[in-house]
């Protein structure tokens, strides 16, 4: 990622946010807006900036709120995705684009999934990888999903989100962040299963400090890079992002959503994650046709970090579906 090409930007709540920002070579061609999750930077999406860039799209990749050079308020409502859908339409307000394609991974498919229900006039379409559209709840159900992927999988899909919403977490965390990296991109995806997402098991890992086998999809020097982000801004801001869920407070808002919108009627697309074992592609297809009903479906051999391990296959099916569109 070209560091001269970002730039920096306060958004209408008074947050500043860090984001690339490389216009488009051909004009023909859709501007596209890359989000990225958790625990993550806009460096995520080196590998598509880079293709895309060739191709003579335009793009526009934030570090998200509590991430990179942007803002990271320690109050979790700060984290509301009303809000922050908000300032992703501020941005492209700085920039005077008017309509984008979104691109979402894992949260930033979360927000992609709020664009669409709060501002559908400012996007041509929606892409989602790893975690498909994330239809609002007004309830919170945390509880009641910890009780049904325990018993339908044997493992609670997201006994991490209670741990991350603990007031001692951060510490933890980032005194033996070697071990959660390790964890979080090894080797062996079964890890995550084991020792990321049940109740209790990332507690466990880190108490012991363990480590996993790293994967062959990021370099030692990048792991380096990726931990001196995360320990350079802390991880305060990316936890709120959970803390959010587990206290209800993201359900509450969504009750301001417009019921005509949670149907997305533009084309979607859906990259799955076939070695995924928290996001599951197979539970997420479960009714993705009723509120996606233009979706394009696509599943990758690799694991939730499919933009890096799946890279080109990656590109070549987005590129393929966004050619697509009728712009």
């Amino acid at each position: 990622m070209d560091p001269s090409l970002y730039k920096d930007a306060t958004v209408s709540r008074s947050l500043n946010y860090h984001y690339f920002s490389a216009p488009a070579t051909d004009i023909s061609k859709p501007i596209l807006l890359l989000l990225h999750g958790f625990p993550s930077t806009s460096w995520d999406w080196k590998e598509q900036v880079s293709f895309f860039r060739k191709e003579g799209y335009g793009l526009i990749v934030p570090d998200m709120l509590g991430y990179g050079g942007t803002a990271s308020p320690e109050d979790p409502a700060a984290y509301l995705s009303s809000l922050i859908v908000k300032d992703m339409v501020d941005i492209l307000d700085i920039e005077k684009v008017s309509q984008v394609v979104v691109i979402g991974h894992d949260c930033g498919a979360k927000i992609a999934s709020r664009l669409a229900n709060y501002f559908p006039d400012r996007f041509i379409a929606y892409a989602f990888m790893s975690v498909a559209y994330v239809r609002p709840r007004t309830e919170n159900t945390y509880e009641a999903m910890l009780e049904f992927t325990k018993k339908t999988f044997g493992y609670e899909l997201f006994g991490y989100w209670r741990f991350f919403s603990e007031p001692d977490a951060v510490r933890i965390v980032e005194d033996h962040m070697d071990s959660f990296i390790s964890v979080l991109y090894g080797k062996d995806s079964h890890a995550m299963s084991l020792y990321f997402a049940p109740l209790g098991a990332l507690r466990a890992w880190l108490a012991e400090d363990k480590r996993a086998e790293p994967a062959d999809y990021l370099t030692a020097e990048e792991r380096e890079f990726h931990k001196k982000e995360l320990l350079d801004t802390g991880m305060t801001g990316p936890f709120n992002w959970y803390k959010i869920l587990t206290s209800g407070l993201d359900a509450e808002d969504n009750k301001g959503i417009p019921p005509e919108n949670i149907v997305i009627t533009k084309p979607t697309f859906f990259g799955g994650a076939k070695n995924d074992l928290i996001t599951r592609a197979d539970l997420q297809l479960k009714g993705l046709s009723e509120t996606c009903p233009n979706v394009t479906y696509r599943e990758f051999d690799a694991g939730h970090w499919l933009l890096w391990e799946a890279k080109d296959e990656v590109n070549q099916e987005l590129l393929k579906w966004i050619q697509g569109l009728q712009i």
